[in-house]
């Protein structure tokens, strides 16, 4: 396994962490609305429209009276509006006093929303909400030093430095704390797998702390790591327990290596079925988007699910045999990850498969 080398978002659009001083779009509405089950979508929209337009008027009110709680409120809500401009117009009126204003500033500049791309200005909001030890700021600290992680890990806005992103990402983790940043954890198990950085023992301890706290990216790759005795001893068992659970939260990588196991257990029923399913996947960006799981180990878990399928259907192992529409299989195992398939072909002509 590898970190993929590619920075993408910062970590909003997720919901921005809760603090109670700032509260909530909702909290300047009235408490005493009724809800209806509407199930015509043409009048949801209208209503969602309306009520919309209600929030925007009462925070403009209460910003035209000097409200700085209301500045942030109006400018989160045009994010979560994708009206990214009005945000940052809005963001910017209070960088000075505000780290959730920073933060989103920091993301904003990051990814060009609402503004062009200025990766080293997004880099500067960031450091300011990573330094701020204010006990107000305690829920955005761990989410600011993970994206300096990932900048530092990419050059991004910041000189390219494994070290400085180690750090960061040390910083973040928190020990495995699970209200500290998960994505950094994720990303030192990650980090601990390359080969420039490979630490196996501390890649499984950060895999196991980010599955207890929730990662599906970390579930996976500890089946994987659990299964071939990396950084432990190999334990079919909790490989198993770790690949059907993340393979039923929707891990594809785990999918894959699910249908590597049972196919080794000579469970080939269940290989082939597992197998099939994974070889029918072919949007990797939709379901990185979905599943928050990385697109190079989507990728890889389709080309090892359509490669077990394929050497299923060729010799006939839990399916009808049919070589023809193996080599399909086998071809799409090689379009979806090349050296994933040229390493399990070997394995085949090694006797190991």
């Amino acid at each position: 396994m590898e970190i993929e080398h590619k920075l993408g978002d910062f970590i909003p659009g997720e919901p921005l962490p809760a603090r109670s001083e700032h509260g909530s779009i909702e909290s300047v509405l009235s408490d005493n609305r009724s809800v209806h089950i509407i199930d015509d979508i043409p009048e949801k929209k209208r209503i969602e429209d309306e009520l919309n337009e209600r929030v925007e008027t009462l925070l403009l009110e209460k910003v035209d009276t000097g409200d700085k709680l209301a500045i942030f409120q109006l400018a989160q809500f045009y994010f979560e509006q994708e009206d990214y401009k009005r945000a940052l117009i809005y963001f910017e009126r209070i960088k000075d006093t505000d780290p959730q204003a920073q933060f989103q500033l920091g993301v904003m500049y990051h990814d060009g929303l609402g503004t062009s791309a200025d990766h080293k200005r997004g880099y500067e909001f960031m450091l300011q909400v990573a330094n701020n030890l204010h006990p107000s700021n305690q829920h955005l600290i761990h989410a600011a030093q993970y994206n300096i992680g990932r900048a530092h890990f990419e050059g991004c806005g910041v000189k390219q430095s494994d070290e400085e992103a180690e750090k960061w990402w040390l910083l973040a983790a928190n020990d495995g704390h699970p209200k500290a940043s998960i994505k950094a954890q994720t990303a030192l198990g990650m980090y601990y797998c390359r080969e420039e950085s490979l630490d196996l023992k501390k890649a499984l301890f950060w895999h196991s702390e980010a599955t207890g706290n929730g990662s599906l990216e970390s579930q996976g790759a500890l089946g994987v790591m659990y299964e071939l005795g990396q950084g432990c001893r190999k334990n079919s068992d909790s490989a198993f327990e770790c690949l059907k659970e993340a393979s039923e939260r929707g891990n594809v990588y785990a999918m894959g290596n699910l249908a590597s196991h049972y196919y080794s257990k000579k469970l080939y029923t269940k290989a082939a079925e597992t197998a099939a399913r994974v070889s029918q996947f072919t949007d990797v960006a939709g379901i990185s988007k979905e599943t928050d799981c990385l697109p190079l180990f989507i990728a890889k878990g389709i080309a090892i699910g359509s490669f077990y399928y394929a050497r299923c259907l060729h010799l006939g192992h839990g399916v009808q045999k049919d070589k023809e529409l193996a080599q399909k299989y086998y071809s799409q195992a090689f379009q979806f990850d090349g050296s994933t398939t040229q390493m399990l072909q070997n394995m085949v002509t090694h006797g190991k498969i």
